[in-house]
């Protein structure tokens, strides 16, 4: 039978974290984007116990007027790390606008909850180039299973601590760590809509990550559902396609 052992896997995650960073980046800094919410939370924490607070920067996003913006705010200051608050709202306002002026067709609602999240990975990726920095990815794999995050937005990053870790696992490791019940245990909003990550989805995290670590649904149409989401959006884990041609590469290319 499956157990899920929060005190081993966070050691064992702690541990990576710093292989990776001997590997790819020796002495770099862990540039995470900080939501609020637990993935973020629980990355960042993870990656302060890995390197300590001083190479670990947060970078708040709002769009605006984030209305939870004061969770983001009490993680940097329960971890003690260095932050700074990046408002996109001008750049995603001038997209927009750029966008209705130059094109004839209605600018979409995908477009409209998308783009915000790949102004959000702009910037923290221009804030790591900036500081010698590694970009933290905070999905994790029940988000990613049925495709619930933004191809070349939050789903980017340098390295991911949490993607093989199911919604009920990173709130035991966040426990684990010791963050904030309120973080951990934060219902997760997807900013645009006012509507809850379930609501948006049709079935609560419970159900998916049951499903994903035993293969039991006890809802056919819940199972279809999800099996569907995850044919659809499975192209998003998937490194972009490329035309193989076999002409002859001769130079050195890294590996030893």
């Amino acid at each position: 039978m499956y157990t899920f052992n929060a005190e081993k896997v966070k050691d064992e995650i702690v541990l990576w974290i710093r292989e990776f960073f001997d590997k790819n980046g020796k002495g770099c800094n862990a540039v995470v984007a900080v939501s609020g919410g637990k993935d973020s939370s629980v990355a960042a924490a993870l990656c302060v116990e890995a390197l300590g607070k001083e190479r670990v920067f947060g970078v708040l996003l709002p769009n605006g007027e984030q209305a939870d913006i004061d969770a983001s705010k009490a993680l940097v200051s329960h971890l003690g790390i260095n932050h700074a608050v990046i408002n996109i709202k001008d750049s995603f306002d001038g997209m927009m606008n750029a966008l209705a002026g130059s094109l004839d067709v209605e600018i979409s609602k995908q477009t409209r909850t998308n783009l915000p999240a790949r102004l959000r990975m702009s910037a923290v990726y221009a804030v790591a180039q900036s500081m010698n920095g590694r970009v933290v990815n905070t999905c994790n794999l029940s988000e990613d299973w049925v495709g619930y995050s933004t191809r070349y937005g939050d789903a980017a990053g340098d390295f991911s601590p949490l993607s093989h870790l199911t919604v009920q696992e990173v709130k035991a490791v966040g426990t684990v760590l010791g963050l904030p019940d309120f973080l951990v245990h934060k219902t997760p909003i997807d900013g645009l809509s006012g509507l809850t990550d379930e609501e948006n989805l049709g079935f609560t995290y419970a159900v998916l990550d049951r499903y994903i670590r035993t293969g039991e649904c006890d809802d056919p149409d819940v199972k279809e559902k999800i099996d569907n989401k995850r044919k659809w959006n499975k192209f998003k884990l998937s490194m972009m396609p490329a035309f193989e041609y076999d002409g002859p590469v001769l130079a050195y290319d890294g590996e030893e």
